[in-house]
């Protein structure tokens, strides 16, 4: 039985492999979390690299691309944001994106991991395709992404863009001659983009988006930011069969309902990711952090 999304948006999510509903949070929780992250941009402009506080494996929390300068900072990542803030622990755990991820998965939810994607205006930042399970491999695929919108997210400063039913297909290969790439092959990625559509939505709404489905998008072309509160929960007795890329304090808490005392197993074969030991997988894609000057 729902309590938030209706039978329609249950069904549509399952069919499509994804589902923006509006008004995710409170406009306190939302305002919390932009006044969070406002200062943490703040913050970078005194950076020239990544920095910490770091996180539970020793990398820097807060990541930024290689244009980024006191004047126009490209903050592109912050780790696990519910480790260090308070408002963006309380939407992790309680608010009502966790609830709607306890109407497509049942009662029981785990916490996997989280992290703030920024395209800040002027930053060159984007996203190859790729789906996220094969980052994030477990023993079954009832694992679903919360992408909060911190920002109205449009085409122009660089939204989310997808390709509904790919979930119900193969797990592409993020390798090429033995060397993960994080990112699908050439020829699939093409494919990707003639079927892609893109996910729009208001500050405060949340894209639920299922793990195997392909993803990527483009730069900011726009002169407004565009945040991205993306946190990954998966169904109680969803078990990791590789290391988390961003491990945290938080990982496996119980956020609705109560834990597993059995793994689910579904038939899958997947290959199993190298996690990045940079700041964050931006690099894995080709795309370096920022460097101080020698």
């Amino acid at each position: 039985m729902t309590t938030v999304l209706t039978r329609e948006q249950v069904d549509a999510f399952w069919r499509d492999g994804v589902l923006t509903v509006e008004d995710a949070v409170t406009p306190e929780q939302l305002a919390r979390l932009r006044a969070d992250l406002a200062g943490w941009v703040e913050e970078s402009r005194s950076h020239t690299e990544p920095f910490g506080p770091p996180t539970v494996d020793e990398r820097p929390r807060f990541d930024m691309g290689t244009e980024h300068t006191a004047e126009h900072p490209a903050l592109r990542r912050v780790n696990n944001p519910s480790d260090i803030s308070d408002a963006y622990f309380e939407v992790m755990t309680d608010a009502r994106t966790v609830d709607m991820i306890a109407d497509l998965l049942g009662p029981n939810v785990k916490f996997h991991h989280c992290k703030i994607n920024v395209k800040l205006p002027g930053a060159r930042t984007e996203v190859a395709y790729h789906q996220d399970f094969a980052y994030t491999p477990h023993t079954n695929d009832d694992v679903i992404t919360a992408l909060l919108m911190l920002d109205d997210v449009t085409e122009e400063n660089g939204c989310l863009m997808v390709v509904p039913g790919t979930h119900k297909g193969p797990i592409h290969s993020l390798f090429k001659d033995g060397v993960f790439t994080g990112r699908m092959d050439t020829d699939v990625e093409a494919d990707m983009l003639a079927r892609q559509i893109p996910v729009t939505g208001r500050a405060g709404s949340v894209c639920l988006m299922h793990t195997r489905l392909a993803h990527g998008s483009a730069a900011n072309r726009s002169d407004r930011p565009r945040g991205l509160y993306i946190c990954v929960y998966t169904a109680a007795d969803a078990v990791p069969i590789a290391r988390n890329p961003m491990p945290s304090p938080n990982e496996g808490r119980i956020v609705r309902g109560k834990p597993s005392p059995t793994a689910r197993m579904i038939p899958l074969e997947v290959e199993l990711p190298k996690q990045p030991k940079s700041a964050s997988f931006f690099t894995v894609q080709g795309q370096a952090s920022a460097a101080a000057a020698e």
